[in-house]
């Protein structure tokens, strides 16, 4: 991660970036690059430098005439080239860059827990966020992205012999049961919600009335009422008294929050059709990514602004070269445009 990071700074060295380290041990250090500031509203780009691949399980790189491979070309090495070959283009017309700056953490693929305070902190200072996860298969752009959260229940009960003193336990396991049946029925499909009591494990055999046991549960949400009644009922379901002597506990929380589509997000989007001289297809998604975490700062964002590629996360990721072509020249008019202005005037 480290020499990632460091290849990319001094990228942005070269186009006149100044760079914040977020100096981390357990992770990668974030990285803010931040350019010229004229006092007017500032753009946020944000992407990130992690990928799921393992060091040296996934190393080759190579294209033919439709398509680039290897790892991260979509997800998303392919969207940071996207913003940095749009600067570079800025830094050409206009000899600086201003108002503009770029984020990238180093810990989006495992849930960004480290990086998200930094990145809500940080949005507070932006008119608007770009992030530069890869295209709908049409070139979308992401105007929706489900809330996620994962939580643990711990279930507390009391050992006995299953045979001998079958009425003295308290069995955690038979709680476990009823509450993954409660925790599924809150599932709301037709208002896109979902509850997925992923991993259970307790007991310690079959001749023992079971001590313990643990689920793990994700909730996804596409509205922030869904998130409330999700978080409501799952209080309620750990806190019944399902089997007399059997406590529970919870634990966790919301990962991301709902990237929910607004008014100021359409604003945005219209804008933004204008400068580049073209519809602006979208799309929502139930995957999520920082830009839910820059929209629930209250930031108008829109995502997908990498290329278009697919097998993302396998060994055979690949990403259009026909979308990488069509990205890079929206973001260029794009940034262009926002380079440097001041009350709708450009100072430099």
């Amino acid at each position: 991660m480290a020499r990632v990071g460091n290849f990319y700074q001094r990228i942005f060295d070269e186009l006149g970036f100044k760079t914040k380290r977020y100096i981390r041990e357990e992770v990668g250090d974030h990285l803010l690059f931040t350019s010229a500031s004229t006092g007017g509203d500032k753009l946020l780009l944000l992407g990130h430098l992690d990928t799921v691949h393992l060091p040296g399980v996934f190393t080759d790189f190579h294209l033919d005439k439709e398509w680039i491979y290897g790892p991260g070309v979509c997800d998303m090495k392919g969207g940071n080239h996207v913003a940095i070959t749009a600067l570079r283009r800025v830094k050409s017309t206009f000899g600086k860059i201003a108002d503009i700056d770029l984020l990238l953490v180093s810990d989006e693929e495992t849930g960004s827990d480290d990086s998200k305070a930094i990145s809500s902190a940080l949005a507070k200072q932006y008119a608007a966020c770009l992030v530069f996860e890869a295209a709908g298969v049409h070139d979308e752009v992401v105007v929706g992205r489900k809330g996620v959260g994962t939580f643990t229940i711990h279930i507390q009960g009391k050992a006995a012999h299953a045979g001998n003193h079958y009425l003295s336990g308290a069995n955690a396991n038979l709680v476990a049961a009823h509450m993954i049946i409660d925790l599924t029925h809150l599932t709301s499909v037709e208002h896109g919600s979902t509850v997925n009591a992923g991993e259970i494990s307790g007991g310690v055999g079959a001749n023992t009335i079971s001590p313990h046991s643990k689920i793990v549960v994700e909730i996804r949400y596409t509205q922030h009422k869904e998130r409330d009644r999700l978080l409501a009922a799952i209080e309620r379901i750990v806190n019944t008294s399902y089997v007399v002597g059997v406590t529970s506990k919870l634990s966790g929380g919301i990962q991301r929050d709902v990237m929910q589509p607004n008014s100021e997000q359409s604003s945005l989007i219209s804008k933004l059709e204008k400068i580049v001289g073209e519809h602006l297809a979208t799309e929502q998604r139930g995957g999520v990514s920082d830009a839910n975490v820059i929209a629930a700062a209250g930031v108008p964002t829109l995502d997908g602004f990498g290329p278009y590629g697919d097998g993302d996360h396998t060994l055979d990721e690949r990403a259009s070269r026909k979308s990488f072509q069509r990205r890079v020249s929206q973001v260029s008019k794009i940034l262009l445009a926002y380079n440097g202005i001041k009350g709708g005037q450009r100072t430099q």
